[in-house]
């Protein structure tokens, strides 16, 4: 990895990627074609990019079973408790309706209600990311979202990876499809004779997903566009360079261009890690991708005093902060931007990515300056109450209406004025 003063360079930001004009183009194509022609075009291009014809999208209870009965038993009571770890940690997140009493017993106040159906992408293929079900599925049933449906490309085989479908299994989930890309989304938005349209769309994909979010964005909501991972260390010379290589690592495997940094007052710490990174690439089974991304986008930033690193790690606001100093709790409380921060030597990212109950679901591309973690608030909508008796209605229509002709809008002001307490219906 490339050691470099922080002093001389402190341009952290990684360019997001959102893909070429001729990407873009089939995605626009894609969604139109499935919103045409529904099951028929999504049938026509599983064949092309997923190598596979589907007579019937819909995961079957027998496949779900399947997988159940053949998966490792150890492995499903891990997932199982970290189901419940997260489950615990979003409860906490839970809002509830409130009222504001006004005198002469009105009121005005916010309800807050579940959205009725979302729909999660969980990346497939050759991969398998039970982990996207837990932290996309749990929030959303914490919230009470009546309908949760996955979508996830099969294999050649037009199947899914058994761990996915234990984790949807583990939750309750049995409306799952075998279709992934743009057309997914698209069947999401718009539906199809199979699949009944969405209000929400959440869950990582490649760029072809990413694009086709974007573009039906309003259609429907989303979480996020999220670019490649990032993970910053903010590391001293009480830090082992071993722990630290593997850390910075764990991110590198996901993706060419994941971004992995390390910040650090001590010089030697930097040596060391970089040796070790290069030391531990050799035996990633992963190794191509880790070293792609160490290095087009790693880098090890030395500065002169923590307070340098504190500085530049707010203007980074990174995906993944890990905190690995003397008092990892003091520079904690200093760190304003991150999407999550793992505090000490022994809470090293993966814990967060599988295990703790915070949501992995993270902002990317310094966007933590702004946005938040996947949680509870992302699968529900508030909506404003009021309620106006005659008696407050009499008291406050005047500076309503003043307000009003003050901004031009003469009809707001005569609706308000239109009520008029001595005012009785006809009758006849």
């Amino acid at each position: 990895m490339q050691i470099i003063s922080l002093s001389q360079d402190i341009s952290l930001k990684r360019p997001l990627d959102m893909g070429n004009a001729q990407q873009l183009e089939t995605v626009r194509l894609v969604l139109a074609d499935v919103k045409n022609r529904g099951d028929m075009a999504i049938t026509e291009y599983s064949e092309k990019w997923d190598h596979v014809k589907l007579d019937n999208f819909r995961v079957s209870i027998d496949e779900i079973n399947h997988a159940k009965a053949s998966f490792d038993p150890v492995l499903q009571k891990d997932m199982e408790e970290a189901a419940h770890n997260i489950r615990v940690f979003h409860e906490k997140q839970k809002r509830f309706d409130y009222e504001v009493d006004l005198k002469n017993t009105s009121f005005i106040g916010q309800r807050v209600s579940p959205l009725e159906s979302v729909g999660l992408y969980v990346p497939g293929g050759l991969a398998s990311y039970p982990s996207s079900v837990l932290m996309n599925v749990i929030p959303a049933q914490v919230a009470g979202v009546e309908r949760i449906v996955i979508v996830s490309p099969p294999n050649d085989q037009g199947s899914l990876p058994d761990a996915v479908l234990v984790a949807a299994s583990i939750l309750g989930i049995e409306e799952i499809y075998k279709i992934g890309g743009a057309q997914a989304i698209a069947a999401l938005t718009y539906g199809t004779e199979s699949i009944k349209p969405v209000d929400k769309i959440t869950g990582p994909g490649n760029i072809f997903v990413a694009l086709a979010k974007r573009e039906v964005f309003g259609l429907v909501a989303i979480d996020m566009i999220a670019g490649p991972s990032e993970i910053a260390i903010i590391a001293d010379d009480t830090a082992y360079a071993d722990e630290v290589a593997a850390d910075l690592l764990s991110q590198a495997e996901h993706d060419p261009m994941a971004c992995p940094i390390l910040l650090t007052t001590s010089y030697l710490l930097a040596d060391e890690v970089a040796n070790e990174v290069e030391k531990q690439l050799s035996t990633l089974p992963r190794e191509k991708i880790a070293r792609a991304s160490v290095e087009n986008f790693g880098r090890i930033y030395v500065a002169e005093t923590m307070t340098e690193i504190i500085n530049a790690v707010n203007k980074l606001a990174p995906e993944h902060l890990e905190i690995m100093t003397l008092n990892p709790q003091e520079i904690a409380q200093q760190v304003r931007h991150a999407g999550a921060i793992f505090i000490g030597r022994y809470s090293s990212e993966p814990i967060g990515d599988y295990f703790a109950g915070t949501n992995h679901v993270l902002p990317t591309n310094s966007t933590a300056r702004f946005s938040s973690p996947l949680s509870v608030d992302d699968f529900v909508k508030k909506t404003s109450v009021i309620y106006y008796s005659e008696e407050t209605w009499r008291q406050h229509s005047p500076k309503v209406a003043r307000l009003a002709r003050m901004e031009g809008l003469e009809a707001h002001a005569r609706a308000v004025e239109s009520r008029s307490w001595t005012k009785e219906k006809d009758q006849s």
